[in-house]
């Protein structure tokens, strides 16, 4: 059977679509499936059996089909949610099938034994908590802002206290509303004069401003590593808020105690690749300029300059060309 490489995503995915651009220019093996898709336009059949002790059979899309035994690699982006494929089902219906779906072929597709997988969901799950994230960082030696982690008012006061300038951020993007509208809520200063006893509905993020120069955006692939020092024309706490198409970018060398720990940090979560945001300040030459913010371990990366090489870079890791690098971490 021929290696072939899996890309687990939705249909409109113009990342992954450099990543398969990349992929059919080595004329390597690459099927697109959107688990989402369940029903008519993707079918399948899995199979164990005595002396076969792993999944085998077919999976078809509309227009491919793949032996998963023969699924060397997985490149898991961004499918579309199950509950969008039975979203006109009665409620009680609707979780159920949902849940089938994801235990079902789900956990097929997370199980594909041998296979690389770039990032496997359950690595980004474990990675995807503001809080694990910022503690990790803080044991690897890296430098983090002052933060708080409270529903208390009277803790938000107090820290606020203690620093010249405090910012609030969600733990999460904004929820689409029930109209389809999406939104944002941006990294904004904060007045400590306005907290009061509403915090306590919910957790809330706080932490000190940095007196930045500007923002890095650092990808990293496998061993291989692209940092963009990101700047906005009007100085914007979030260079995320304006347009995007206005971002000033300039490529930045990475000191190599901090490029080591993001190579520790992905490994610590089993990881093959991640996008990391860090406030700058001064230059950027010494360590000390570096304050870690986040780390998306499923984050975009098509808007930066250095696309086309980064996707290559996943490309090499995806054909096995290039090592990912503490690889029995990422498999099934």
């Amino acid at each position: 059977m021929d290696s072939t490489v899996l890309i687990v995503t939705a249909l409109e995915d113009v990342t992954a679509d450099r990543v398969i651009e990349a992929l059919n220019e080595r004329e390597v093996p690459v099927v697109r499936v959107d688990p989402a898709d369940i029903g008519p336009g993707l079918e399948f059949g899995f199979r164990l059996a005595p002396g076969r002790p792993f999944w085998r059979g077919q999976l078809r899309t509309a227009s491919r089909e793949v032996e998963v035994a023969a699924v060397t690699a997985v490149y898991y982006r961004r499918p579309t949610p199950y509950a969008a494929r039975f979203v006109r089902l009665p409620q009680q219906q609707r979780d159920f099938a949902v849940a089938e779906a994801r235990h079902g072929l789900g956990g097929v597709l997370n199980s594909l034994r041998g296979a690389l997988y770039v990032n496997h969901p359950s690595a980004v799950a474990r990675a995807d908590f503001k809080p694990a994230q910022l503690q990790r960082f803080a044991i690897l030696g890296l430098q983090v802002p002052p933060t708080l982690i409270t529903n208390d008012a009277e803790a938000a006061r107090a820290f606020a206290d203690d620093h010249e300038s405090v910012i609030y951020k969600t733990f999460r993007g904004l929820p689409g509303s029930e109209d389809g509208h999406v939104g944002a809520i941006w990294a904004q200063r904060v007045d400590p004069g306005a907290f009061d006893d509403a915090l306590v509905v919910t957790a809330h993020l706080f932490q000190a401003e940095i007196p930045k120069t500007g923002d890095v955006r650092v990808t990293v692939v496998g061993r291989r590593v692209f940092a963009q020092r990101i700047a906005t024309p009007d100085g914007a706490l979030d260079w995320r808020r304006g347009d995007w198409g206005d971002l000033i970018h300039a490529p930045i060398a990475v000191p190599a105690s901090v490029e080591a720990a993001l190579h520790s940090y992905l490994a610590s979560f089993g990881l093959v690749f991640g996008c990391f945001d860090f406030a700058l300040t001064g230059d950027g030459d010494d360590p000390e300029d570096w304050w870690a913010i986040e780390c998306n371990p499923n984050g975009q990366w098509g808007w930066l300059p250095d696309s086309p090489t980064i996707a290559e870079a996943f490309a090499d890791i995806l054909s096995r060309k290039e090592t990912a690098g503490h690889d029995d971490a990422r498999r099934s």
